[in-house]
């Protein structure tokens, strides 16, 4: 439970960038598809050790639709603030082309051409960012505490809420007009909390993490399917391939489908998390459950 709250301009074209500046940032040249890691298998294993997964606090890898760019959170050169660093795929060679203060955790829209953070949302310009814009009204209000906003592409909002007992909620755009945020069920607001939710592109699933009776350990990831009524399927534990007796949170499944990014942490203090993954065929396997 103590990591579940962990929130927190600078944008720095990829142009500029070099082979040093990655050394200067203690990050080596990696090159080929995945950040230049070989995939994992049916089994949980840790991101890029070594590189982004190291001692200390990593946290929220995700990549963005077209699989060329990797981003993570970790704390600031002063050991205290956190920031967002991203990692462009240029000319087969990953480099550091990106890095902002954290204000929420980085998801994107199914194209790409959004970056959400919490409350807030990017827009790409050319091959950067727009700064930060409002979600509008209905998000700003102060009564929602918003960690991570996932959308799918019929613009379906799912976000959790740590103002509101930790709960998930849900908000659709129907005819253009954005719907008023409902809670979900206790299919998935069940527990002692529940954060951090990922909606599939088609909406047929929903991961998030929670700490609930029959666990494996401090939070483990769940998933629910979307029924043929419209209505969530029940929780299923994603199991000891995925979770651990320690606390795993912030799942993603790649824009390709292929992979479900999360995160472990690795001691009992919160001060050393991983960056993990394992093949997203386990979704297929969970589904017959």
């Amino acid at each position: 439970m103590k990591y579940r709250n962990l929130l927190g301009t600078v944008l720095v074209s990829f142009c500029a960038m070099t082979n040093a500046a990655n050394e200067l940032h203690e990050f080596p040249i990696l090159k080929g598809p995945l950040m230049g890691q070989k995939p994992p298998g049916m089994t949980a294993e840790v991101f890029a050790p070594g590189i982004i997964s190291k001692e200390g606090w990593e946290l929220e890898g995700v990549f963005a639709p077209g699989m060329k760019e990797f981003y993570f959170t970790t704390r600031g050169k002063d050991g205290k603030s956190r920031v967002v660093i991203g990692f462009r795929q240029i000319n087969n060679e990953w480099v550091k082309f990106f890095e902002i203060p954290r204000t929420g955790e980085v998801t994107f829209s199914p194209d790409g051409n959004v970056m959400y953070k919490a409350k807030g949302y990017k827009e790409r310009v050319g091959d950067n960012w727009s700064e930060t814009k409002s979600l509008g009204p209905m998000f700003d209000k102060k009564e929602y505490g918003i960690m991570r906003l996932s959308a799918s592409a019929n613009g379906t909002y799912v976000f959790d809420d740590y103002k509101s007992n930790d709960e998930i909620r849900i908000s659709y755009l129907i005819d253009g007009k954005r719907q008023a945020p409902k809670k979900l069920g206790k299919v998935v607001n069940t527990g002692k909390w529940t954060a951090h939710p990922y909606i599939a592109p088609d909406e047929s699933y929903l991961i998030w993490d929670s700490e609930r009776e029959g666990g494996f350990g401090g939070s483990d990831l769940y998933i629910s399917f979307k029924q043929q009524d419209g209505e969530w399927g029940s929780a299923i534990n994603m199991g000891p391939e995925v979770n651990s007796d320690k606390w795993d949170a912030y799942a993603s499944v790649t824009p390709d489908g292929k992979y479900i990014l999360f995160n472990r942490g690795i001691d009992d203090d919160g001060n050393n998390i991983d960056v993990y993954w394992v093949d997203a065929k386990i979704i297929e396997k969970l589904r017959t459950q």
